[in-house]
């Protein structure tokens, strides 16, 4: 029986226990039921300043309070920030902040809301 190549590292030598396939390279597992990740997909982890993974759509929490380049205002620390979208940049956390507008944000100043 032929299984399938690891859809993280698209190693050769993965294997099947309980129903849940394993690649012992990079040490992901996946069931047979889930999305394989596309070959033309980069996938990229956002970590808070805790070590807590983030995902598109969760609300975060700014750290300190962060200046804004062109305004005289800042953002304050305790600000809440709802609905974010990652990116794969420098700054990666794209987000609306009320009083602010269109914004970006490095996960490195933000926690887990």
């Amino acid at each position: 029986m032929e299984y399938p190549n690891c859809p993280k590292c698209k190693g050769t030598n993965t294997y099947v226990y309980d129903e849940i396939y394993t690649c012992p390279d990079c040490f992901n597992e996946w069931t047979k039921d889930e999305k394989l990740v596309d070959e033309t997909e980069s996938e990229f982890v956002v970590k808070d300043v805790n070590g807590n993974v983030l995902k598109n759509g969760d609300s975060v929490v700014t750290i300190k309070t962060l200046p804004v380049k062109g305004s005289s205002q800042s953002i304050k620390a305790g600000t809440k920030v709802r609905n974010i979208k990652l990116v794969d940049s420098d700054h990666n956390i794209d987000c609306k902040i009320d009083g602010f507008g269109a914004m970006a944000l490095k996960s490195e100043f933000v926690k887990k809301a």
